[in-house]
């Protein structure tokens, strides 16, 4: 009689096989186990204002280096990169994008010449079925704008992965648990939106209702450790929809809950709200000590 198997544990079996395929990456050696990052990047202009924002950035890239040994790789996740299917960029230099108008010429000035891995970029793309940027991408401002206050030197190569626009949530999620193993070989995850993202409905005074509810929303989820209800979010209806008219700044974040273990800890930032309309709760998960 032939050994019978459930759904349940072909997907455990299938699981383990990736992460074992990461786990033997050439291009990485393995270390402590990195936290997950989910950053609310707001403004352009955070990257440069001397605000609560970016010194919470400058404190967070000071701490990690202080407290992990420093990362080997970068992976971000931005908001501002939407392509048709997953694609990592690949080039040994990814050029800096100003993807933004009207603000000063000081922001337009900046430039982060971090290197960019496309032997890495080779490895990981195989292993997740992602395709290759080899020349028409870099480091978009969702990216650069919060890596630039968190480790200034430049010196950490980065890969910037795409948001797949034809992907459901659910599968932007389960992208996210792909990426999990690469946190033990010294890759440090970094998703870069917000979690309420509604830039026409900016104003001045205190945020409206329906931004309280889904910050709310995404709070509740993570604290309990359900976070494959966030991938459900346009349940929500008519709240999802003022949140996120456009759900470009939502998906980063379920990039970086699929790269969450059940056992880590959790930790919130910047929980606060901005121009009415926008959300900056930002999140770290670290590995249990």
């Amino acid at each position: 009689m032939g050994l019978k198997i459930n759904a349940a544990l072909q997907y455990n079996i299938f699981i383990l096989a990736k992460n074992l395929l990461f786990m033997n990456l050439s291009t990485f050696s393995p270390t402590k186990r990195m936290p997950v990052l989910f950053l609310g990047h707001g403004s352009p202009m955070n990257a440069i204002l001397d605000n609560d924002y970016r010194r919470s950035w400058q404190a967070l890239g000071q701490d990690l280096l202080a407290n992990y040994p420093k990362p080997q790789l970068i992976l971000c996740i931005s908001a501002h990169w939407v392509t048709r299917g997953w694609y990592l960029t690949a080039m040994e230099q990814p050029k800096t994008i100003h993807d933004f108008g009207g603000f000063p010429q000081e922001l337009f000035n900046q430039q982060y010449p971090a290197p960019g891995n496309p032997a890495a970029a080779r490895e990981i793309a195989a292993n997740i079925g992602a395709g290759l940027d080899q020349a028409e991408w870099g480091l978009d401002h969702g990216a650069w704008g919060v890596l630039k206050p968190m480790f200034p030197n430049a010196d950490i190569p980065v890969i910037q992965l795409s948001l797949d626009w034809h992907a459901a949530p659910a599968q932007h999620f389960a992208m996210g648990h792909k990426l999990r193993a690469l946190r033990d070989q010294g890759v440090l995850v970094i998703a870069s939106g917000n979690t309420v993202h509604n830039l026409g409905m900016m104003g001045q005074g205190a945020p409206y209702d329906w931004n309280v509810q889904f910050d709310t929303f995404v709070k509740n989820h993570i604290e309990a450790g359900s976070l494959a209800e966030l991938a459900k979010f346009q349940d929500l209806g008519a709240v999802a929809n003022q949140a996120h008219p456009n759900i470009d700044h939502y998906l980063p974040l379920l990039h970086a809950a699929g790269a969450v273990d059940e056992h880590d800890s959790v930790r919130f930032f910047n929980e606060r709200y901005d121009a009415r309309s926008l959300a900056m709760r930002s999140v770290i998960w670290e590995a249990r000590t």
